[in-house]
């Protein structure tokens, strides 16, 4: 391996990397059950993102749907593997990853501009919103049924805006705090 290579994926980045991937499992553990469970998992995928910067944290969100799709027990409910990426929620999972590239994506065409991270936590939100609802409405629709737009919004959407809005806040709150503890 060249000096270059070395450079670019050093011990210290793959440290970070899995100890955001076991937080963001941790998060997703703190679980309140429902058609779509209420989880902290939004506020991880913000927190490695806005503290490792988009690389490293869209690598740790990665890690963590891989290690639940190789079946650890690292999504909401202990629950983990490949049945739970393709049942009706795994859409917010894979948005997760949506929503960190996004995040990621501002962080290489507008810097590290004060604005730029609530913006794109906002941005990697809805986009997670979107690609979750759109996912649940065609498992849903495929398996129990003809279900309204405004039916899945109302379950799967509406009740989680404020909370992640709060999400967002601490993870904001937390990054400007701990930013200067950790390498980017």
């Amino acid at each position: 391996m060249n000096a270059i290579a070395r450079k670019r994926i050093s011990v210290y980045d793959l440290v970070m990397v899995a100890l955001f991937a076991a937080l963001i499992a941790v998060c997703a553990w703190i679980t309140i059950p429902g058609a779509v469970p209420f989880t902290l998992q939004t506020m991880g995928v913000f927190l490695a993102v806005g503290l490792l910067g988009g690389k490293r944290g869209t690598a740790a969100v990665l890690v963590y749907i891989l290690l639940g799709a190789v079946g650890m027990p690292v999504f909401s409910g202990f629950s983990g593997g490949v049945g739970r990426l393709l049942g009706t929620t795994g859409g917010y999972i894979i948005g997760f990853l949506v929503a960190a590239l996004a995040m990621w994506a501002m962080e290489a065409i507008f810097g590290k501009a004060k604005w730029v991270l609530p913006v794109s936590m906002l941005l990697g939100l809805l986009l997670c919103y979107a690609f979750g609802t759109a996912w649940f409405l065609v498992l849903y629709t495929q398996t129990k049924g003809a279900i309204s737009v405004a039916s899945v919004l109302s379950m799967c959407v509406v009740p989680f805006i404020i909370p992640d809005l709060l999400k967002i806040a601490l993870a904001l709150l937390l990054t400007s705090r701990l930013s200067k503890f950790i390498k980017k």
